[in-house]
Parts: structure tokens; C-alpha cells; sequence
């Protein structure tokens, strides 16, 4: 099947849309049974349930099988799946290269485009998969899970395309008497490894895989242990489309493993692996860094997000947009605020002067607002999924003044879900470092100056994915501007409206930028798809025409 000339219209779009940077999105958000259909939403779910329990379908051969997740939200899951050896995954990889290197660009790309558009087509059973895997509460789960993570997975597929075709295939290169026939080919480098984590399984993970995938690399995707489904229905979905087009399925392999008995560091130094792409802890992600030294490896680490605030001329809405910041998903989000860099003797509004225990108050009180209803915060707040994080609650709570605290909820769906609160604290230390979860630090700074020293050393220092400012000073938005681009993290300036410093949108929004600690590579740039293939040219003497 041709399924360049399928989706060649699509990839054309993305093309245009990578290099514009405005508003587009092939896959719509909204899980409407007016956009996806009447029965859309209850087939997806009927298709979810009839995986648990079982084999997970895959053609991977294997011995054995392993049911290592658990769900945050207590669902019974027991999904079987094969348990691979690392000389197999390698082998077979090895084996199915040849046939996938030497397919066009073009090829290459119809076919990840295929499998994006199959995936679309199940999205509400990777919704279900998503949102009982992470605890993400169910329409995050949709659009996060899915169309946002396809968006992404589409602008890898482009950019890898465009980087590709950037140059002629072949020439004729003539100079005075000598004339040469000159091929460039596209050279994958190898095996690549995706290392999924437990939060945002196909977002953090798909644009590594497609980005490997376009530009000729067979790929091994070894998912967090808890996390495995969603990215059991890529493969699977991943191996049909290239088994159709005649590929060797093993091209996409599972690669399951459980938190006993990990393979991952196994996978990573292997000489045979040339790409690592990583999403999760400093500590593994530095790990990676330093010893897999065959491979490229992309990572995305933890960081320290800051926001300064030195004045708004919309009070409540820089509250409630900070609060629901903090909120989504217990701050388990990479792009979560955590440090509230203040003013000590507060910031001015368009109600006047607010001090700093009043603009703290204010933050808490929005926060507190959208989660007085148990049934809608958990709408917001999902579950926790990391079981240190109750923890790391506890121990926040010791490190200051407890402004707001963090409380448990009831799920009402699932009440054997763990559901905390936001916790905010303020604190004058202890803030220059990550603590994943809902906690945040509301820390008094001796001027709007400070705060941006503050956040030039601790950003320069550990990292940050995100940054945000308030402020109605022109000079104080470009001191501010000129920081972050000194640290290398992204800004969101004045954000009182339905745009949330925690969000990025594709084909616009960077997602990361590589120029600190948090990050070594940004989703998705030309950066992120130029290194997984290089050119090798061949030149040889234009032959004469027969007489």
C-alpha cells in the first residue's frame, strides 16, 4: 500500500505548520461524541476491558509473560506481556535494519503516518489505557494521551522528513574536463531506545520513537513497568502497519520489564544501541549521560520551574491561573511551577498594593476554590502515582510556613486512589532543588531584582522546564526575557487566561529547549531528528554514451 500518497497531504500541512508556528492540530481535543462519534467513547472502554487479564497481543515470541503494572487508581489490570531477552531484542532488531534503512524517506514516513492515524482511530482505548496506568483524571488522559501526544509524534515525523530531503538525492557535479555522478544517502545509526515514564507515557515517548523511526532506525520501546499499555498498543499498532507494508515487524519491539528485575541499564550499553531517548529522574537520566557512550541520548530530567511575581494589573486572574497550574494533574507534570519568587514587601495591582502574605493568600485561596468539591478536583487533581510522593508531602510541610495545606480527597470513582491537595509553603531555603509533586514554595525575595537572581542562579544551577513573570513593567518583562534566554528555559509571560504555563503546544511551543541541566535536547526541533541519521556520499566518473 502507498501510504505516502495516503497522508502525503497531512505531512505536507505539518511541513508548513513547523515553519509557520501558529495554531494547528491534526487531532481534535475535545473526546465530543459529536467529533469522534456516538459510540466512540464506549467502544474505546469495551476495548480497553477486553485486554485485561489477558496476553497482550503482540507476535513477540517469549517463554514467559509478566503483569507488572499497577494502577494508581486501583483498577485490576493483569495485562500479560512477553518477556524479552536482551539478545533477542538486539537480534532481532539487527535483523529487520537492512529492509528499513533502505526504504526512502518517503516510505518511511507514510508508513509512521499510517500508524499515527490507526492509533487516532483507537484513541478512546488509549485514553482508558492512559488514565489507568498514570491516574491522570480521564480527559487529561484523552487529550494528553492522545491527540496532543499524536500532534507531537506528527511534528517528529516532519521534522525527520524535512531533515532528510533538505538536500538533493543525487547530482551531476561537472567541473571544466572531470564530471561526476554524486548520491547522498540517508544513513540511520541504529538501534534506538525509548525509555517511557510512568506520568505521560505516549507524550514523552512518541516523538523519540518517531523521530528514530522516520529516519531508518529499528526501535526498542521499553515502557515504565507501571505504564506499559499504552505503549503495548503502539507497538502492537506499529507492527501490523509494517508488517502491511511489507517490513519486518520487528522493526518496533516491546521491550516489558518489571521493577524487580529492570533491563533497562542492560538495553542502554549495548554497543548495538546508538539512540536513547529518556524521560524521568536526574539521577538515571545523568546515569545515562555518562555511561552510554555508543549512543546519542536525549534526555529530560527534572528542573526547578520558576515564576516571578512583581506586579499584574489582573490579580484574580493571575491567582486562578497560577492555582490551576499547580493543580493539574498533583503537579506531576514536568512543566509545573514550583518556586513563587515574591517580593517581600509585596507587588502592585490594579486594586493597589498587595503584600506578600496577601498575594500568597491569594494564590492559596484560588487553589482552594477549585478543589472545595472533591467530585470536580479530582477532575483536575487525578491521583498520585509515585508512591514517595505522600512522602515528599511530609516532609515539605517541615521545611517553612505552611500556607496551604495539602489534603487527601476521596476519589469518587476509584476510592482506593491516593489524592492529595496542592501544598504550598513558604520557605527562605531548601527551594533550589525539584520535589516532584504537589508542593510549591512561595519564597520572599528582597526585590523583583532578586527574584531574577534567584532565578538566574537556581535555573542556571538545577535546570527548568518551564518559567513564567508578572509584572506590568516593560523593562522588568525583558529583564526577565534576557534571563531566561541566558538559563536557556522557556517563558510564558502575564498568563491570566486559558493558557497555562504547564502547557505547550505543538508545532509552536518547544517543549524543553536542552540549553540547561533539565533537559539535553528540546521536542521537537531540527536538533532532535538531525542526529539519528547522517549523509554518506558515493561519487563515481559520469560514463560516456556508447558510440
Amino acid at each position: 500500500m502507498d501510504f505516502f500518497a495516503t497522508h502525503e497531504e497531512l505531512l505536507t500541512t505539518a511541513l508548513r505548520a513547523i515553519s509557520e508556528r501558529g495554531y494547528w492540530s491534526a487531532y481534535p481535543e475535545s473526546p465530543s461524541p459529536k467529533v469522534y462519534g456516538e459510540t466512540a467513547a464506549a467502544d474505546g472502554k469495551a476495548a480497553f476491558e477486553a485486554a485485561l487479564g489477558k496476553d497482550y497481543a503482540l507476535g513477540q515470541s517469549a517463554k514467559e509473560t509478566i503483569a507488572p503494572e499497577i494502577s494508581p487508581l486501583g483498577i485490576e489490570l493483569g495485562v500479560r506481556y512477553p518477556l524479552m531477552s536482551v539478545d533477542t531484542l538486539i537480534t532481532n532488531a539487527q535483523g529487520a535494519w537492512r529492509g528499513w534503512r533502505e526504504a526512502s524517506p518517503q516510505v518511511r514516513a507514510g508508513v509512521s503516518l499510517e500508524i499515527l492515524s490507526r492509533l487516532h482511530k483507537r484513541v478512546f482505548e488509549l485514553a482508558n489505557a492512559v488514565h489507568a496506568t498514570t491516574g491522570q483524571a480521564f480527559v487529561m488522559a484523552f487529550q494528553a494521551g492522545g491527540p496532543h501526544a499524536l500532534d507531537r509524534a506528527l511534528e517528529a515525523v516532519a521534522y525527520g522528513y524535512a531533515e532528510q530531503t533538505r538536500q538533493v538525492p543525487s547530482v551531476t557535479w561537472t567541473k571544466k574536463a572531470d564530471s561526476l555522478e554524486k548520491t547522498y544517502h540517508v544513513a540511520p545509526r541504529g538501534i534506538g531506545l525509548v525509555i517511557g515514564c510512568n506520568t505521560f507515557p505516549t507524550w514523552n515517548s512518541w516523538p523519540g520513537l518517531f523521530a528514530s523511526l522516520v529516519t531508518g532506525n529499528p526501535v526498542i520501546v521499553k515502557p515504565h513497568p507501571r505504564a506499559v499499555l499504552p505503549l503495548a498498543m503502539t507497538v502492537q499498532v506499529a507492527r501490523e502497519v509494517l508488517s502491511e507494508a511489507g517490513f519486518d515487524h520487528n522493526v518496533v519491539q516491546l521491550a516489558a520489564d518489571t521493577r524487580e528485575a529492570p533491563i533497562t541499564k542492560d538495553l542502554a550499553l549495548r554497543p548495538e544501541v546508538k539512540l536513547i531517548d529518556f524521560t524521568g529522574s536526574t539521577a538515571f537520566g545523568d546515569w545515562l549521560e555518562q555511561n552510554a557512550k555508543q549512543a546519542l541520548v536525549y534526555t529530560e530530567k527534572a528542573g526547578v520551574n520558576t515564576v516571578i511575581i512583581d506586579s499584574t494589573n489582573d490579580f484574580a486572574g493571575m491567582t486562578r491561573n497560577l492555582a490551576f497550574s499547580l493543580i493539574l494533574y498533583s503537579g506531576q507534570m514536568c512543566t509545573t511551577p514550583q518556586n513563587l519568587l515574591i517580593p517581600q514587601g509585596g507587588i502592585e495591582t490594579e486594586a493597589g498594593h498587595k503584600s506578600f502574605d496577601e498575594v500568597v493568600q491569594g494564590i492559596a485561596g484560588a487553589v482552594s476554590a477549585l478543589t472545595a468539591d472533591p467530585a470536580k478536583a479530582v477532575e483536575l487533581t487525578g491521583a498520585i502515582v509515585n508512591d514517595e510522593i505522600p512522602e515528599r508531602i511530609d516532609a515539605a510541610r517541615k521545611m517553612g510556613e505552611v500556607v496551604l495545606d495539602s489534603v487527601e480527597v476521596t476519589h469518587p470513582a476509584y476510592p482506593g486512589a491516593v489524592v492529595r491537595t496542592p501544598l504550598i509553603v513558604k520557605v527562605t531555603d531548601g527551594y533550589a532543588t525539584e520535589c516532584f509533586g504537589p508542593v510549591s514554595f512561595a519564597i520572599p525575595t528582597e526585590s523583583t531584582s532578586d527574584s531574577i537572581r534567584i532565578f538566574r542562579e537556581t535555573v542556571g544551577a538545577k535546570g527548568a522546564l518551564t518559567a513564567g513573570v508578572y509584572s506590568t513593567s516593560d523593562a522588568v518583562l525583558d529583564d526577565v526575557e534576557d534571563a531566561a534566554v541566558e538559563v536557556g528555559v522557556h517563558l510564558s509571560q502575564n498568563l491570566t487566561g486559558g493558557v497555562f504555563v504547564n502547557q505547550s503546544a505543538a508545532f509552536s511551543d518547544f517543549h524543553a529547549s536542552g540549553a540547561n541541566p533539565a533537559a539535553n535536547a528540546s521536542l521537537t526541533d531540527g536538533a532532535f531528528v538531525a542526529g539519528r541519521f547522517r549523509i554518506v556520499q558515493s561519487r563515481r566518473p559520469v560514463t560516456a554514451p556508447a558510440a
